[in-house]
């Protein structure tokens, strides 16, 4: 089957599977904080002091609305608003110390948004110190932001390097100055070379740039300059990600109409276009949207099989706690999950009232897990050894399904493993997707629901 071919007949909804099962598909009722309490103690216990913990910090503010953007994100150019919200984190990171068996060890964090550069470097200095001053800190730690090139001064980056961080992520989107009037999103190339110059002058270790392909008025053309224009910077990693249309959920999508969006054929051009020039200029591809350069952590765990995938996405850390803190973050306890509430003003009250601010959760049966394992074995390792526990994995569907991939080129698949081929890399959602029993059960639509998986 030609490359073409295999792009029309997978490109189809599915989930980036950041946890099995996915959100759409957790528990109808939510766990109590009591059960959540109980699984975070237990996971806590188990892995604190072999692997440490992670944390997410969901920092929401930005000054103005960009019009692509799926985030929880809340617009406001009020920097008041920083102060009380660093209490309300801290109050919520103080629940969790209160269940924890001891100190805890911090391998990984991120502040992710929303813009975390709206905040001022005092604040930002100010939170880190409250969490930091409560825990240790792995030798092996990987601390990280994600930063706008407008608003992430020199002081934004120092302030933080010196608590530990020495990743930073800046949301790049599109070069074109058409397609960032559309989006919102106008952000001149100088700002971008500015604030990369500044990281890797300070000592950051990884620069990373957020690439997005479908966006109103792209064309082959424009795409193609946005990567020979991030290729000048060369930034350590990539993202590279699809453009989700979902207007019913992002109303702020309605300012464009489907007709400026590149679609099917246009669309998969756009991704094939990237994906060359991307190799052309020494990434590799890590699998679900992700690109690094050889001498990246990211690649370099690819390489030695201790790639992880949580909530954050690709990491080079596995730990199997993960905190979120903050409105809408979600938490992976290992033998459940738990999203916050998305609205400020109810996350906030919900801390103030000295309970946890729970929107909704699940609670994983050992099958869940099961398949947890397998689905994060194919997606970071590219493999999965089929043994006995896990046969029951394999009805007639799936076992069908993959012996088709294996004819087309995607997989190797034998009685004890199956195994992605360079060629099945940039369809591992797909490959994923055949062991998630959530999706066979349902009937449900995922068009409204997932993002195209090519």
């Amino acid at each position: 089957m030609s490359p073409e071919a295999l792009i029309q007949k997978y490109n189809v909804s599915a989930p980036r599977y950041t946890s099995y099962p996915t959100v759409p598909f957790w528990d109808k009722a939510a766990p109590t904080a009591a059960q959540w309490f109980e699984v975070v103690e237990k996971t806590f216990t188990e892995s604190n002091a072999t692997k440490g913990i992670s944390l997410y910090l969901h920092l929401p503010f930005c000054e103005s609305l960009c019009t692509y953007c799926g985030c929880n994100t809340r617009i406001t150019k009020n920097h008041g608003v920083e102060q009380g919200y660093i209490e309300t984190l801290l109050a919520e990171w103080q629940q969790y110390l209160n269940h924890f068996s001891e100190k805890p060890i911090i391998r990984e964090l991120h502040l992710g948004g929303g813009t975390p550069t709206f905040f001022s470097p005092e604040n930002l200095k100010l939170l880190m110190e409250g969490i930091l001053a409560t825990a240790e800190i792995h030798p092996e730690r990987e601390f990280s932001f994600e930063g706008h090139p407008n608003n992430t001064t020199a002081e934004h980056l120092q302030t933080l390097y010196d608590l530990g961080f020495r990743r930073v992520s800046f949301g790049i989107q599109d070069f074109d100055p058409l397609v960032q009037l559309t989006i919102n999103r106008i952000q001149p190339f100088e700002n971008v070379l500015r604030a990369t110059q500044d990281a890797r002058r300070i000592g950051y270790e990884s620069v990373n740039f957020d690439l997005i392909y479908g966006l109103p008025h792209q064309t082959l053309a424009s795409v193609a300059e946005t990567i020979d224009l991030a290729g000048q910077l060369k930034p350590d990693r990539i993202a590279f990600y699809s453009y989700a249309h979902v207007p019913w959920v992002k109303p702020s999508q309605r300012g464009y109409s489907e007709k400026d969006l590149p679609s099917g054929a246009a669309k998969r051009a756009l991704y094939e276009l990237g994906l060359e020039k991307l190799k052309a200029l020494g990434y590799h591809d890590i699998g679900m949207d992700h690109f690094a350069l050889p001498h990246d952590a990211l690649f370099l765990a690819q390489q030695n099989g201790t790639l992880h995938r949580n909530f954050m996405g690709y990491t080079t850390c596995h730990t199997d706690l993960l905190i979120g803190l903050g409105a809408s973050s979600i938490s992976d306890a290992k033998y459940g999950y738990l999203q916050n509430l998305k609205k400020v003003e109810e996350y906030k009250a919900g801390i103030a009232a000295g309970d946890l601010a729970i929107l909704k959760g699940h609670l994983l049966t050992p099958e869940d897990l099961i398949r947890k394992e397998a689905i994060l074995d194919i997606a970071c390792k590219g493999e999965l050894e089929l043994h006995r526990d896990i046969a029951f994995l394999l009805d007639d569907q799936t076992r069908e399904a993959l012996l088709e991939m294996e004819d087309e080129g995607l997989i190797t698949f034998r009685a004890r493993s199956l195994v992605v081929t360079p060629q099945g890399q940039p369809f591992i959602r797909n490959i994923c997707m055949l062991f998630d029993q959530k999706v066979k059960q349902t009937q449900q639509e995922f068009s409204t629901t997932f993002s195209k998986a090519i």
